[in-house]
Parts: C-alpha cells; structure tokens; sequence
C-alpha cells in the first residue's frame, strides 16, 4: 500500500537545538498515529514541518510521492488537513461561514460554496453540536465551541491525511471522546489517516495504532503502539516512573 505521507532522515530544528533528528516513518490509509512527548520537546513544529508549513533542516516531507515543501499549497490544502493549537479570527464571520472555509480547497477562484457544500458543512457542524449557532458570530464562542467549530471545519476539507495539534484541547471529557471518535471513524475504510499530537497518554493508546514518541534532544521512538509502548519508555520520555494497570479499553498508564 502507498503512503499518504513518508519521511526520509528528516532532521526538524529550531535555531541550533534539535527537535528531531533522522526521522524515517510512513503514515498508510487506515493508521492513526498519535505523537507524544514532553514539553518543548517540537512536537507542534514537527506538525507543521509535515504539512509543509515549516522547512525541515534536512531531509525530506513526501505527499503521495511528492516533496511536500515543493507542491503548490491548494493541491497540498486539498489532500491534507491541519488543526493548529490557537484559532485567530482575522475578520468578523458567523459559525457557518468560518466553517465553510473548509470547502474553498475544493473550489475554483471565483466559485461560490453550492448547496451542497453548504449541507455538508452544516450536517459536520450538527455532528459537533453546533447546529443552532450556525448564525452567531464566532468572536461570541467560548474557547471549547470554538475548538469544536476548527475540527467541524476541518471534517467538512475532507482531506486524505488530517494533522492536528491538539485536536481535543479546552474540551470536556464527553466533548473529548466524541471528537476523537469522529476524527478516528473514517479509517476503517481505509482511505484516510490521522496524526495528532495529543497530551493524554491513555487516549492516545485507546485511538491510537502508531505512535511517535519525541524526547528532549531530539531522539525518536515510532512504531505501532502496542510494540513500543511500556512504562519504562514512558518513563523515560516524560522523565518520570510510571505504572500500569488494566483499564476497560487495555492498559492504562499513571504516574508512579
């Protein structure tokens, strides 16, 4: 099977301090990997390094067999979603026209959102339980509406591979487990895959099949969760002894 996204020795800095080094992964339609790691350790700017928003000190971003840095961003905007950590609102616009920006890839210079993009848009918003604020203005939302509203707008891009820094942050645990069950429901089919960086280790190995493991200074530790996963390498990444126990959806990971 042809990967979505593949790394060759890809080497991600920030000034003389490197976050990653030598990182050689293939994401495939299906797999949601999960990328953990202690503060500062890069995680955000590996995402973006990914996406092709951040140029890689070496080495080299493949989209379906194509440096990702080198492809025009609207072919790359149709292919790959991305959720940032922070969501600015440059102009005034209600819920529903902020989430239509998740349509404009799809669409041609001066083409106007149809109909049925507009149904698309609105039954994503419904799935996120915002349906009735369709018409508010989006500088009127809490900080966990609004974090709903970025994953509604990013489920109605469509796109093949989704790249999310935080996906689940300043939401409660119902809100957290509905999310993450939407963004994960497509891969049984397939045809799309997840990277996502997440804080919370025991969701992380509930939805996660392949994980990324950053440390401080740069070393690297991916594979399928269920390998490489263990207390000891927990401990080792966060910097301090952790336990296991069993839990109702496998292990579950606590500080000792």
């Amino acid at each position: 099977m042809k990967p979505l996204l593949k790394t060759i020795h890809l080497k991600v800095v920030a000034g003389e301090k490197i976050l990653c080094g030598n990182l050689n992964i293939e994401v495939l339609p299906g797999q949601c990997w999960g990328i953990l790691g202690p503060n500062g350790a890069g995680k955000t700017t590996l995402l973006h390094t990914l996406a092709g928003l951040s140029t890689p000190g070496s080495g080299t971003v493949l989209l379906d067999g194509h440096a990702v840095i080198d492809l025009p961003r609207r072919q790359v905007a149709r292919r790959v979603g991305v959720l940032f950590q922070d969501h600015s609102d440059p102009f005034p616009a209600t819920v529903m026209e902020a989430a239509l920006v998740g349509r404009h890839p799809h669409l041609g210079r001066w083409q106007l959102e149809s109909e049925r993009d507009i149904e698309l848009v609105y039954a994503k918003l419904a799935l996120l339980g915002l349906e009735s604020l369709s018409r508010r203005q989006v500088s009127t939302l809490s900080g966990g509406e609004r974090q709903r509203l970025a994953i509604a707008t990013l489920l109605a891009q469509q796109a093949e591979l989704s790249l999310l820094d935080e996906p689940i942050n300043h939401l409660d645990v119902n809100q957290q487990i509905n999310v993450l069950d939407l963004l994960t429901e497509a891969l049984s089919q397939g045809q799309t895959a997840v990277m996502m960086v997440l804080h919370d280790i025991n969701l992380a190995t509930r939805y996660c099949d392949h994980l990324l493991l950053l440390f401080s200074g740069g070393e690297t530790v991916h594979g399928r969760a269920d390998e490489i996963l263990d207390q000891e390498v927990l401990g080792r990444l966060y910097r301090h002894p952790m336990m296991i126990t069993d839990g109702p959806h496998g292990p579950v990971y606590l500080p000792a």
